[in-house]
């Protein structure tokens, strides 16, 4: 999976679990909400800063949205 979908998904994923709208997370993070929501669909991939800072308004590590969960999983000793 790309590095944008994966952000793209871990994002969403964050958001909706801390029942956060998208206008919330852009406003804290000092982005538009249409921008949100790009990077929710992978349409954009957010530089360094602005990866940061959504991270930040999602209470999250920036390495977190990037990170494949998938990956994760299969590291896991059973």
């Amino acid at each position: 999976m790309s590095l944008s979908k994966t952000v793209a998904q871990n994002l969403f994923a964050v958001r909706t679990a801390r029942k956060l709208s998208q206008s919330a997370v852009a406003d804290a993070a000092g982005v538009s909400v249409s921008y949100i929501s790009m990077l929710e669909r992978a349409q954009r991939s957010p530089p360094l800063q602005t990866l940061e800072a959504v991270a930040k308004a999602l209470r999250v590590s920036p390495v977190d949205l990037c990170q494949d969960s998938r990956a994760r999983t299969r590291s896991r000793p059973r």
